[in-house]
Parts: C-alpha cells; structure tokens; sequence
C-alpha cells in the first residue's frame, strides 16, 4: 500500500502518465501493478509500524511521490515552454486557449510541441526510463524512511533553472529569425514610411514560422531523450 500511495502521486503528476487521455481507472492499475512489482525490493528491510506511524508513512509517501512527480513535470516542461515562446513570437498568441485533455494553456504550437513529446516518449520508450528511475527512488528512499526537504528543493531549483535553458536552447534559433524579421521591416519602415511595412508583420511571421519549425521537429525525438535522462538525473538529487 505505501509502494502504491507513492505511484500513484507520482503519476498522477508527472508525464506522460497525468495526461487526461488516461482514465483515472488505468492510472490506478498502472500505479498498483507498479506497486506490486517493487514489492519485494520494497519490504525486505521494511518493519510495520504501529496504526499511527503507518498512517504518517502514508501521508510521507504521497509527499515523496508528489515530489518525484513535479520534478519530472518541471523537466518536461522545457519542451512546452518552447512552444510557448514560438507562440509568443510568432503571433500565435491571440488563439491562446487551455487545453483540458493536456492540462496546459497555450497556443498552436504549446499544444502541438506537448503532444508531440508525449506521442514520442512512448514511441521511444522513455517512459520506461522513468518508470526505472521512479522504481530505482525505493533504494534511495526507502518507504517510511523519510526525506530531507533540503534536497528536493535544490533538485526543483536544478530542474527549473534547466527547464528555461532548455526552452531557450530549443526555441532560440527560430526567435532569433523572427527578431531579425521584425529589425528589417523596422528598418523599412524607417526608410520608406509610406509602404508601412510593419502591416506585413504578422503574415511574415507566421509564415517564417511555418517554414522553420519543421527544423525544430527534426530534432525533438533527440531533445525527448535528453529531456527523459535529465528528469531520471532528477530523482539521483532527492534522498
């Protein structure tokens, strides 16, 4: 039961288990059968406390798996961020919506970059990376063991601070382009005021927007698996 209250916190959380396109009945099942297959490993040195301290261990496990979980979100949502800045940039943002499948709000491209990780994590088989690295998190922590906040704190501010490179590092060049675009019909408008160029702003955009991002899917399955290792790296800094 405790190996189970960690799972499930865990992904109920993190992706690509917390989307909604998984009933709640198939994350429960997921989350027990995960459970029982860490069983052994789980119980060889656990000693059964009393009804109070089973209950606190309870509570601590779903803390610890709330903990991995938003760890593993943090990470993921570099590639989101991505998305968002594209959007930003590229004049997406006036179709900004919230997504309840996903559970984001975002654009075109916020929801397309999210679906397109979450379609290639289980195309590459990075889930079972994480799932590895979740059932690897019953060594280092053990169940009822306890956790020092210290350090998923400074893992949440590690996976932070990457998450915003990240996102740069994959939106950079293409907001690079789009900056430069914008300078050039400045400087237009600035020598010719007539042609009022800044009107072609938008449909520029858009369409430098739409010839390079394909340059960016070519590279996501590869971003996917550095993302997946970077968020297992995550779980080593929480003991």
């Amino acid at each position: 039961m405790l190996a189970g209250v960690r799972m499930v916190a865990f992904i109920v959380i993190a992706p690509p288990f917390s989307s909604n396109a998984f009933p709640l009945r198939i994350k429960g099942m997921l989350a027990l059968g995960l459970a029982l297959a860490v069983a052994p490993v789980v119980t060889a040195d656990y000693v059964s406390p009393d009804t109070g301290g089973f209950i606190a261990s309870l509570v601590l496990e779903l803390v610890v798996g709330a903990v991995l979980g938003f760890i593993v979100m943090v990470v993921f949502s570099a590639i989101q961020s991505a998305g968002n800045l594209i959007d930003l940039f590229g004049g997406f943002t006036l179709a900004q919506g919230y997504d309840p499948q996903l559970q984001i709000n975002g654009a075109q491209f916020t929801r397309l970059f999210q679906m397109t990780a979450l379609a290639l994590l289980f195309a590459s088989g990075g889930y079972q990376l994480i799932i590895g690295g979740l059932a690897r998190t019953f060594s280092a922590i053990p169940i009822g063991g306890g956790i020092d906040l210290a350090a998923p704190l400074a893992a949440l501010t590690s996976a932070t601070g990457q998450m915003l490179l990240s996102a740069l590092q994959i939106a950079g060049p293409l907001i690079v382009v789009l900056f430069l675009a914008d300078a050039g019909l400045g400087l237009v408008t600035r020598v010719a005021p007539a042609l009022n160029a800044f009107s072609l702003g938008f449909p520029v955009k858009i369409l430098l927007t739409l010839l390079l991002v394909p340059l960016i899917f070519v590279a996501l399955p590869n971003i996917v698996n550095a993302v997946s290792k970077a968020a297992v790296d995550g779980f080593a800094g929480v003991r």
